[in-house]
């Protein structure tokens, strides 16, 4: 009976060479150019390594083989930062021009230069803007408090701005600049550390600086940027999170007699995360992308979840059993802390200059007759007459539906139906540096780069194929960050909304774009040919994308050009 028993067990266990073979979703994955890893080593699946950088690019240059090396390991970090470099240089160049307020700027402006004054928001006379860019120009401000419907985090940045350079338009778009060019270069890092490529994480951000909605908006003193810059610091700061905790798990793992880690259901089911500073990280910009505007909650619900959702995953491969109920009970209180709470904390610190003086509006409303009325009188009058602050906020949000000219439903948003004109003038010929006899028009256009975005459609088709079917959680990851900025949009359609909200997903448009680019190009050790030709095909449409920029950079900055210039850059009439 125990020879029987024995060759039983022995006929159950899969050859030696089978049970290190990957399985067959994975082994698919090479034809999309991803490699794939054995299966015997957890750790390598946990915590996939960097490919080590090769010197051959700059052997060519001339360097030495230690210089070529030197360069090579450099270029993580130099290679984004020349991106960074490009894309400042384009977002600060010429900024105070147009020297108007335009569109939305008669709102944020002037309320970041009241916070400065009074620690909330004032009253401006009706002839306000004419006097902010008059000469001389006059503060026409009065301390009588105003109704705003945004949360005051995103105006303190423009008040930044404003106070090293004065209330003119580059003081007020200074901070916005900023905070463009560097999402550009948490993109690059971004894209680097999801695709193990450097020269990708680098194509992400040069995507994202040649983007003319990005670019308009990285120039305008609105609230939607700036929204946008703490999404995507708070889905590095997870990146970098779930990196950390992966390793950990792998550093607890025990190895084998062949010095290879295997998965082990006490680790995987029992051992503790411990201190997660980059998940508070995470928490503090989700916080301070709500305290923007509240848009910024439906990130704080949908990276809180995947978040979750990761540590699940890292706890499977571990080798738990169970891994939602080991998340459920180590995992999910602790994150609940740092996202949750941490955002609220610093939701209410936005409000910090509301709270200590009293002249915002409903400051006092606890101490009015309605007030004092109904339940909660046992907190504090000023925390009560915030919640009631914030209810009539709500209302106001969701009973928004005043037409509006350039206003657009989000199901035109990807393919660009219908962009937001912020400035526009058509001076005639002589004047506002207009050399055209036949006049010249002068706008600035919140338009996306067309190719760029008609493009991400499909790579958007690509990375639900990749996350839905070969389970890649990169591609998870980048339709989490669209869907969180996109589809909360189609629950208010009858409200007033308008294509530049979409600038806070842009970031994950262009990771998919780069994701597709990739996969056209091909792995490494992929056939000469195979390469090349995937390198020519990515590369032309690269540049098209740049020329597409090019082409309507002038409809970016508000630049005079010819009116049949202009008429020959309206594709669509709905455009105009």
């Amino acid at each position: 009976m125990t020879s029987d028993t024995t060759a039983t067990d022995a006929a159950a266990q899969p050859a030696p060479e089978l049970a290190d073979r990957p399985p067959v979703w994975q082994r698919r994955l090479r034809r999309f150019g991803y490699p794939v890893r054995s299966q015997g080593d957890v750790r390598a699946r946990l915590v996939p390594a960097f490919p080590e950088p090769g010197g051959r690019l700059w052997a060519v240059f001339g360097a030495g083989p230690d210089a070529a090396a030197r360069l090579a390991r450099w270029s993580g970090w130099a290679g984004p930062l020349l991106v960074t470099l490009f894309a400042g240089v384009l977002r600060f160049w010429n900024l105070g021009s147009p020297r108007k307020v335009i569109f939305d700027e008669t709102y944020y402006p002037k309320d970041a230069w009241s916070l400065l004054q009074y620690g909330y928001e004032g009253t401006w006379a009706k002839n306000a803007n004419d006097a902010l860019v008059g000469h001389p120009p006059q503060l026409l401000l009065s301390p009588e408090h105003s109704y705003v419907v945004h949360p005051p985090m995103g105006k303190w940045l423009i008040a930044l701005g404003e106070w090293a350079f004065g209330m003119n338009p580059f003081g007020w778009r200074f901070m916005v600049a900023l905070l463009g060019t560097l999402s550009v270069l948490l993109v690059c890092r971004i894209g680097r550390r999801m695709m193990r490529s450097t020269a990708l994480g680098c194509l992400a951000g040069t995507l994202l600086a040649v983007d003319g909605l990005h670019f308009v908006m990285s120039r305008t003193a609105l609230l939607d940027l700036i929204v946008m810059f703490w999404v995507v610091a708070a889905f590095g700061a997870l990146l970098v999170d779930r990196d950390r905790t992966r390793a950990r798990l792998a550093a607890a793992l025990p190895l084998g007699p062949d010095n290879v880690a295997r998965p082990d259901e006490k680790v995987g089911d029992r051992l503790r995360l411990g201190w997660r500073p980059w998940r508070i990280v995470a928490g503090l910009c989700l916080g301070l992308s709500a305290a923007t505007k509240w848009n910024g909650l439906y990130y704080l619900a949908a990276f809180a979840l995947m978040a979750v959702l990761w540590d699940v995953a890292a706890r499977r491969t571990a080798g738990a059993r169970r891994p939602f109920r080991s998340a459920l009970r180590r995992d999910v209180l602790p994150a609940f802390g740092a996202t949750v709470v941490v955002a609220l904390a610093a939701y209410l610190a936005s409000w910090s200059g509301w709270i200590a003086t009293k002249g915002g509006y409903y400051r006092d409303w606890a101490a009015t007759p309605d007030g004092r009325t109904g339940g909660w009188t046992w907190l504090p009058d000023w925390l009560r007459s915030l919640w009631h602050y914030q209810t009539e906020v709500y209302s106001f949000h969701t009973g928004l539906t005043t037409p509006h000219t350039y206003q657009s439903n989000p199901w035109s948003w990807l393919v660009l139906g219908r962009p937001v004109s912020y400035f526009y003038e058509d001076p005639k010929a002589g004047q506002d540096g207009c050399t055209a006899a036949e006049g010249c028009a002068r706008e600035v256009l919140a338009l996306g780069t067309p190719l760029l975005w008609w493009a991400a459609c499909f790579a958007l088709l690509y990375v639900l194929y990749r996350w839905l079917f070969q389970r890649d959680w990169r591609a998870g990851a980048i339709v989490c960050g669209v869907a969180a900025g996109y589809l909360p949009w189609f629950l208010y359609q009858e409200r007033t909304i308008f294509l530049f909200y979409a600038v806070v997903f842009v970031p994950f448009l262009c990771l998919a774009l780069a994701m597709m680019l990739g996969a056209i190009i091909g792995p490494p050790g992929s056939a000469e040919r195979r390469r090349t030709i995937g390198a020519v095909g990515a590369g032309v449409l690269v540049l098209l994308i740049v020329w597409n920029f090019i082409y309507f950079h002038p409809l970016y900055t508000g630049m005079p050009i010819p009116k049949s210039a202009w008429h020959n850059r309206m594709w669509f009439d709905t455009w105009v």
